[in-house]
């Protein structure tokens, strides 16, 4: 499987929490590779994107300043550190690579792996 996410699970409003997305089977360092997430009975949403080389980071504007987004190319994984968390953000996470090496996604088309998802819970 050559992304796989993991770090969700059920919080607090205010709270935090780390998710990972550890890769395999291809060159990590040379992808960009973004967030997403679904929430219940909504559609897919991006949430956030890190350049191959780490130096360009791309957010949902609702998200900045809680949300940072990282990577680790020596152990071959993203992060996402979620702080401040709200009801709302209540959701189906997952990581997904960009098909072409070089590129910088903000949406939710462009990617050819997939994560499977680690459900993150907001609530009190």
């Amino acid at each position: 499987v050559p992304l796989v996410a993991s770090g969700g699970g059920s919080v607090q409003p205010g709270g935090s929490l780390r998710l990972s997305c550890a890769a395999s089977g291809f060159t990590f360092s040379l992808y960009g590779i973004s967030w997403l997430r679904q929430a219940p009975r909504k559609g897919l949403e991006w949430v956030s994107g890190i350049h191959s080389t780490g130096g360009r980071t791309l957010y949902a504007d609702s998200l900045k300043g809680r949300f940072t987004i990282s990577r680790d190319d020596a152990k071959n994984t993203l992060y996402l550190q979620m702080n401040s968390l709200k009801p709302e953000d209540t959701a189906m996470y997952f990581c997904a690579k960009a098909s072409n090496t070089g590129v910088l996604l903000s949406g939710t088309v462009g990617y050819d792996y997939w994560g499977q998802g680690t459900q993150v819970t907001v609530s009190s």
